[in-house]
């Protein structure tokens, strides 16, 4: 059964120095395909490096909100280079608003985003956007900023949020987090259709239970597949193969 990571940082030292068994790993759990997400220009620079050594991965190219602050004039400029030096690159981010650690100013963030959501469109790609104690703000900016196609990366909200965000033919993306107890975009998942979500690790980050605490890695895609189809009632090998058609269409892989 085939599964999509559509959220992965593979250059981490401890992944990427093991990174042929990290993969070979992944595929014997049924996922097949990795997205492997920039979060600055060096780590995008990387992710483009292993998509073109891997067949399996892709790679998408943007500035983190934390790293928002630090951007030079060139940026967008170095971005569309990045994005434009490999057929594997199938997305700009992760890009987003991030209000919990505010570790860049507001405003900088705000600007950092739209910005880059003009690059994916002159570009014809998607958005992968971070999103943390940001909701209203987020939305501000996908309402009056358009956009190709966007995909809500971790999606920690609740229901009246997700519903705001698929009127804006947003996509979610569950992560570990939703195999947590009391989280609350359970809520969300539990009342939305198949069609509007993808799986991701964000690994190393975020393992899922049973593995909290640990380093995460792309092979844990099943085990939050797991645990949606037993929350959901649905059979697994049907959420695997909507997540990984819905993966496919978004990112044209």
């Amino acid at each position: 059964m085939t599964l999509i990571d559509t959220h992965a940082h593979l250059y981490y030292d401890d992944m990427y120095n093991n990174l042929d068994n990290v993969l070979e790993d992944a595929l014997n759990n049924g996922v097949e395909k990795i997205v492997c997400i920039g979060t600055d220009l060096n780590t995008s620079k990387q992710s483009i490096d292993i998509a073109d050594k891997y067949d399996n991965v892709y790679a998408s190219v943007g500035i983190h909100p934390h790293d928002s602050k630090d951007v030079n004039k060139d940026y967008i400029k170095n971005l569309e280079t990045l994005a434009l030096s490999s057929k594997k690159v199938v997305a700009i981010g992760e890009i987003g608003i991030d209000h919990y650690r505010n570790i860049s100013p507001q405003d900088i963030q705000k600007k950092v985003m739209i910005e880059q959501m003009e690059l994916a469109n002159s570009l014809s790609l998607p958005i992968i956007f971070h999103n943390r104690d940001a909701d209203r703000d987020i939305l501000e900016v996908l309402k009056h900023h358009p956009f190709q196609r966007a995909l809500a990366h971790c999606y920690s909200s609740d229901l009246s949020f997700a519903e705001k965000l698929l009127d804006l033919n947003v996509l979610l993306s569950f992560s570990g987090n939703v195999t947590f107890k009391n989280s609350i975009n359970q809520t969300a998942i539990q009342n939305i259709m198949l069609t509007d979500f993808v799986l991701e690790t964000d690994c190393p980050f975020l393992a899922p239970q049973p593995h909290r605490g640990k380093p995460n890695e792309p092979k844990y895609v099943k085990d939050i597949a797991k645990f949606i189809s037993e929350l959901l009632d649905i059979e697994f090998k049907d959420i695997a193969m909507q997540t990984t058609k819905n993966a496919e269409k978004f990112f044209k892989i």
